[in-house]
């Protein structure tokens, strides 16, 4: 279910952006805008970056198997380190522009429809952002994340496409380089976060301590357990595995503590967030 979800938003966001491409490449031509002409190459760019988003849900969703016992979901976070260097080029590629723009005082002035077709792209793009966030937040999905921070690099793009060619048509040509290199840095940033989280969730990190304090409450909760010896969490994509060793009176039977070990593992794996927990019993001598 999710995965059709996301799937569904992708693919309307890839119908967005190509209108929008084809728009903005076609108005900077007439207008005479360089930068909505690499504005327009850049909506493709989300275009790319999407259909990754796509692949990646689906291929994440796959079931467990022999080969993948523990299932797919980080192929997910690769897709979303794959996103964050995609951004991370885009931005060198606006910042790099804006530099030789600066370097070799390459300026034009555009035409107004140029204004016209960059508020529309603000607008286009600014909803493809909050749209696709919203799912990605409902599904947690790190791939949706990294694709709604595209095209939110997208937007930034276009205001500074909008702050240059006003800035050109009321004599001041350079803004257009300027407001690039400032995108560019913003961009990055957001490249940086998304390829942290992403690691982050391939190489085992450890859940927030939030969600820390928040299972060692649940299983607190639970009569028989008279400490927890060990508690260790690991990000897989999405989810979360638990690993916690947990101390009972040492007069108990077998059953007894298996019983208090159940009833701790389905107190932990009621939160979605919770692929699987494993729960080790110690007895209290």
């Amino acid at each position: 279910m999710n995965e059709n979800i996301g799937i569904r938003i992708s693919k309307n966001t890839i119908i967005g952006n190509v209108i929008l491409s084809v728009i903005k490449v076609t108005v900077g031509i007439i207008a005479r805008s360089g930068a909505m002409v690499s504005d327009g190459i850049h909506s493709l760019s989300d275009v790319v970056s999407t259909l990754g988003v796509i692949i990646g849900l689906k291929l994440s969703s796959e079931p467990e198997d022999k080969k993948h016992p523990y299932g797919h979901e980080r192929i997910e976070s690769l897709a979303s380190l794959f996103l964050s260097a995609m951004l991370f080029a885009v931005a060198i590629g606006i910042g790099w522009a804006g530099i030789d723009a600066i370097r070799t005082g390459n300026y034009q002035t555009p035409g107004f429809i140029a204004i016209v077709a960059a508020l529309l792209s603000i607008v286009g793009k600014e909803w493809m952002f909050f749209y696709t966030m919203k799912y990605a937040k409902m599904l947690n999905s790190a791939s949706l994340k990294a694709d709604a921070w595209h095209h939110r690099s997208d937007s930034l793009s276009s205001i500074g496409a909008l702050i240059g060619i006003v800035g050109a048509r009321m004599g001041f040509p350079i803004l257009d380089p300027l407001v690039s290199l400032v995108i560019a840095v913003l961009i990055i940033k957001v490249s940086y976060e998304i390829a942290k989280q992403s690691i982050g969730q391939l190489i085992d990190q450890s859940a927030s301590e939030d969600v820390i304090s928040e299972i060692e409450k649940k299983i607190k909760t639970v009569p028989g357990v008279e400490n927890i010896d060990i508690l260790k969490t690991r990000q897989h994509a999405n989810k979360i595995y638990v690993d916690v060793e947990i101390s009972v009176s040492g007069i108990l039977s077998v059953k007894e503590g298996h019983d208090i070990a159940l009833e701790v593992h389905n107190v932990i794996e009621e939160d979605e967030m919770i692929k699987h927990c494993m729960v080790h019993v110690n007895p209290v001598i």
